[in-house]
């Protein structure tokens, strides 16, 4: 076989490989678009479901819900943002299975078996903090924002008449439909990401690459990491930002608290195969061995009285042994 034979047959599995990875993506991209298309034919009952919070924060204060568009493409613009988030979702299940059937033949069947609850967990854990911040965190944004409004006696924007006699200024909201939506968006993923850190970290935990002792030990960084990170993925609202701080730090403890459960599970299976060692297990292993590698003492030659000569001779001289070698 020559040089050119041997190269071909070694890189045939990686085109292989290659290939189906194209075949699997192709496939995604097109389960994306239907789901895309789906939800784009339902955007307004999907618009008017994400406009809840913001409804029930103004009917609550005698307003009216009206949000307005501020340029002509902006309608356009949020069908499609609304059919984008909503074909992801609804396709997610799909891309999923995809990325799982290209990943799990080269997996032995003790790692499919510890990788496959990840994968249902990422999805319930995500959707689950999305529906936190949905229904806790979006409302709450909100009534907070809303408060900053200011309402004159007679509700008039402009003052009619005479200066003197006119009623205050109202400044009251009148939100565009876009940056509401981008806005709550913003709330839905960032909720719904920081929520997949149980999911990640115990995955990480199993696989070796993290211990419940060493999280525990930068605690201190995850707490400034997490202030970090609420900072930027909420507004510069105070709420918002402790509600985030204290649901990932949560998150972040129970993680601590999942990857210890590994460790212990991966110990008690190492203990029953026979290969797990302690630490002071190891210790007396090596002093036992040690203790065995020293001459033992002859206890014949213990009591000789020849012995006990020798050694006297040695104490009174301790350079005879030299002098002999000089000679």
């Amino acid at each position: 076989m020559s040089p050119t034979d041997e190269i071909e047959d070694s890189s045939a599995p990686l085109i292989e490989h290659l290939t189906e990875l194209r075949t699997r993506l192709i496939k995604s991209v097109v389960g994306f678009l239907i789901g895309m298309i789906i939800c784009f034919s339902v955007a307004t009952p999907i618009f008017n479901f994400l406009t809840a919070p913001l409804c029930d924060v103004l009917s609550s204060r005698g307003q009216d819900c009206d949000l307005i568009f501020i340029s002509p493409q902006e309608g356009f613009f949020v069908a499609i943002k609304v059919s984008l988030l909503g074909g992801f979702i609804l396709a997610f299940p799909y891309i999923a299975n995809q990325m799982w059937r290209f990943v799990a033949p080269g997996l032995y069947k003790s790692e499919k078996g510890a990788f496959l609850p990840f994968l249902i967990a990422s999805p319930f854990m995500f959707f689950l903090g999305a529906a936190f911040a949905f229904y806790v965190v979006t409302p709450l944004a909100y009534d907070f924002f809303l408060g900053f409004q200011q309402f004159g006696s007679g509700g008039e924007a402009l003052p009619d008449g005479d200066p003197q006699n006119a009623a205050p200024l109202s400044v009251v909201f009148q939100g565009s439909a876009q940056e509401y939506l981008n806005l709550t968006i913003k709330f839905i993923v960032a909720f719904g990401l920081c929520f997949q850190l149980p999911v990640l970290l115990t995955l990480m935990g199993k696989a070796g690459l993290v211990s419940s002792q060493g999280l525990g030990n930068v605690r201190k960084y995850a707490v400034v990491g997490i202030l970090v990170l609420a900072a930027l993925v909420t507004p510069p609202d105070v709420i918002t930002q402790v509600i985030l701080f204290v649901v990932v730090y949560g998150l972040y403890e129970i993680s601590i608290f999942l990857v210890r459960r590994v460790e212990k599970k991966r110990e008690e299976q190492l203990r029953e195969e026979g290969l797990w060692f302690d630490e002071d297990e190891d210790e007396a292993d090596m002093d036992e061995a040690e203790a065995a590698s020293e001459p033992a003492e002859d206890p014949l030659l213990k009591d000789d009285p020849l012995m006990d000569e020798f050694d006297e001779d040695d104490d009174e001289d301790p350079g005879m042994v030299n002098r002999g070698e000089d000679k």
